[in-house]
């Protein structure tokens, strides 16, 4: 089944998008990972949706996803730098699965690139190609896809489209694989192109490149550009071919290698209509599969893990018991088998090609020979013969003699063996688990320990900042803007407390709560992380940074002659207690205590020292968006069944949000 487009598909596609050039921007959405959706609109013919998913596809949809009701930092900046501006360009680069769409806006340009090969990424760029913001920052070996740098295109490959014949001959002469594989790597043409080409020229796909003569490159060369002539001409056949009531493949053009039995094919006014009831049939699948996981949300998370542990099993004795009956029937059918070998190697040694064979097995299928009638396929890619026997179907490697291939099977039941024990062992650690995690019964004359209410938790006055409380009981709070700065320093600040400031531009103010109570070494080390962690180093992306800390008496917001202090920016006089090279880390963790159960967040060891559930979070790749749902996902799947119906009713993505850093993050554990 296709996963993702091809070349051929990408232009097909871009083609046929040529009419939303001059179309309006009136929105850009983030609706998973990676993937995003443009609202546009085209002044004669209405509104679009235009998809584009990282690694895969791009097209009009008509199917839209669920929008996120928090937007997720890409989204929000394409939308600053695209929405009520308009396309002027679509264009594919070279015939590769690269898509550019040129945008302006109030008289100035970017581009939003969609690169749909493996590990591929959305980016936007500015006229001068320089990166304002990639879905997902990616350093390669040949190539940085991380904002402030110039976008690079991968490694160029030969198209198919004006490919000559010199071209093809010195690709082929430098090449040390065979003729389709030589394509299908060093040009843009791809495998199952390729195929077709070698296919329709008659040239043996499995030969060696730099054998072909140029007469035969003459005569492939032609079958390549039979192959593409639809696409330049314009004569498109947009389909899906389906087997088996299932669909494997969307195409533009059709191919030889679809007219067999066995195949439907279903005809598309447009290839980006086409496109869209191929994808959107897989994605509803998915949505069906994830309510489905959703539901099963509802099990124990030990008893769904002990259900997948029994399956796992059950799998594993299947197919023990089929590979060694598998194995024992090529022993009972010997001589047929060892015939086949004798007569498939034979053919090969005398220099037929795969197709060749096929092609005297399907005559000698209608003659009745009963040796060829039990072959039943021909994988030329592994060397392996499907073979029909009267107790089962087994795959024969022409290269290994009978017992070898017997051996073959009774390996894989060995394989199968060591993880079935594997899997019996993690059943007993899966048992053990979920008695440690049963209720404890009270001893006689004991009290049973009070269960901790799952109602939400009544609001506290330092609510409105950010807060913590130290793994020794202080209570920290902090700016989350310049108004908020001024209210803690004005309003809450006392002359006891410890002013924090980490420095980074916009870092916020933080204060340190003594209540008249000794400060002690923990605490200060506690909030100068927090100080650190909270500021612009995490958005910048950097694992360390450096604080102070002075009294309250240091701190004014009365400025020099001739200086100005801005909002929530205050002077500080005297000297400054410096904490230099803070581990930038913080973590989210759910607390259970008198108050309900609810969702804390701070400097690592303050969190693990007060909270049941806690993950450690660092700058990385996702959006806060998605990182708080993985953080929620995280402590559901960790809790036992009990707590996570607690967390599900106290706890939420929006609320973990408000006690992360501002900017990207990941998950780096417990």
């Amino acid at each position: 089944m296709k996963e993702e487009m091809t070349s051929v598909d990408v232009y097909a596609v871009v083609k046929e998008l040529q009419f939303l050039v001059d179309a309006k921007l009136e929105k850009a959405y983030q609706t998973s990972a990676d993937e995003i959706r443009l609202r546009l609109q085209e002044f004669k013919t209405g509104k679009y949706d235009l998809i584009a998913e990282a690694g895969k596809r791009l097209h009009i949809t008509a199917n839209a996803p669920e929008s996120p009701k928090l937007p997720p930092a890409f989204a929000m900046i394409l939308r600053k730098y695209t929405m009520g501006g308009r396309i002027t360009a679509i264009r594919q680069h070279g015939f590769d699965r690269i898509v550019e769409i040129e945008t302006v806006r109030a008289g100035e340009g970017n581009i939003l690139i969609v690169e749909m090969f493996a590990r591929g990424n959305i980016i936007l760029a500015d006229a001068e190609r320089k990166i304002i913001m990639p879905l997902k920052s990616l350093k390669m070996r040949d190539r940085d896809v991380v904002r402030g740098e110039k976008y690079e295109y991968p490694s160029p490959q030969l198209s198919p489209l004006g490919l000559t014949v010199d071209e093809l001959s010195r690709l082929f002469k430098a090449s040390d694989k065979d003729v389709v594989r030589t394509l299908a790597t060093q040009t843009s043409i791809g495998g199952m192109y390729a195929e077709e080409a070698c296919l329709i020229a008659g040239i043996d796909k499995g030969r060696e490149a730099k054998s072909l003569m140029e007469s035969e490159i003459q005569v492939l060369l032609r079958g390549i550009e039979r192959v593409f002539a639809p696409l330049i001409v314009g004569t498109l056949k947009p389909h899906i071919v389906r087997k088996d009531g299932k669909d494997i493949d969307v195409l533009p053009i059709e191919l030889k290698r679809y007219e067999g039995e066995g195949y439907e094919k279903v005809y598309f006014e447009t290839f980006n209509k086409a496109v869209d009831a191929y994808f959107g049939a897989r994605i509803k699948t998915e949505a069906k599969a994830a309510i489905v996981e959703k539901k099963a949300e509802k099990l124990g998370v030990f008893e769904r893990r002990l259900r997948q542990q029994q399956d796992a099993i059950a799998k594993f004795e299947r197919e023990e018991q089929e590979n060694a009956r598998k194995g024992e029937v090529i022993y009972a059918e010997y001589q047929k088998v060892e015939e086949i070998i004798k007569v498939i190697k034979g053919a090969r040694d005398r220099g037929y090609s795969w197709d060749d064979i096929r092609k005297i097995l399907k005559d000698a299928k209608k003659a009745g020979n009963q040796a060829a009638a039990a072959i039943q396929a021909i994988d030329s890619a592994t060397g392996l013969i499907t073979v029909v026997l009267p107790e089962a179907t087994v795959n024969i490697d022409v290269k290994l003699t009978v017992p070898q291939n017997a051996q073959a099977y009774y390996d894989k039941v060995k394989k199968v063996q060591a993880k079935k024990e594997g899997a019996l062992k993690a059943i007993e650690e899966t048992r053990k688990a979920m008695a440690k995690a049963q209720p404890k019964v009270a001893e006689p004359g004991k009290p049973v320990q009070k269960k901790v209410s799952a109602k939400p938790r009544k609001p506290k006055w330092y609510d409105r900042f950010r807060w913590f409380f130290t793994s020794d009981g202080f209570l920290v709070v902090a700016g989350r803007d310049a108004d908020t700065n001024e209210e803690i320093v004005k309003k809450y600040m006392e002359k006891n407390d410890v002013f924090f400031h980490a420095q980074a531009h916009g870092a916020p103010i933080t204060v340190l709560k003594t209540a008249g109570k000794p400060v002690t070494e923990q605490a200060l080390a506690e909030v100068a992380q927090f100080a650190v962690s909270y500021s612009s180093v995490w958005k910048a992306g950097q694992f360390s940074g450096d604080c102070y800390w002075v009294k309250p008496e240091q701190v004014s917001k009365t400025p020099e002659p001739g200086e100005y202090v801005a909002k929530g920016a205050f002077i500080v006089r005297g000297e400054r207690n410096y904490v230099k090279d803070v581990q930038v880390r913080a973590a989210i963790g759910i607390r259970f205590d008198e108050q309900g159960c609810y969702v804390i967040g701070g400097p690592v060891k303050s969190v693990k020292a007060r909270a049941k559930y806690v993950v450690v979070i660092e700058p990385g790749d996702f959006n806060q968006g998605d990182a708080a749902k993985k953080i929620y996902r995280y402590l559901i799947d960790h809790a036992s069944e009990e707590d996570g119906k607690a967390i599900r009713q106290a706890a939420s993505p929006d609320k973990i949000m408000m006690f992360m850093p501002p900017g990207e993050t990941r998950i780096s554990g417990q």
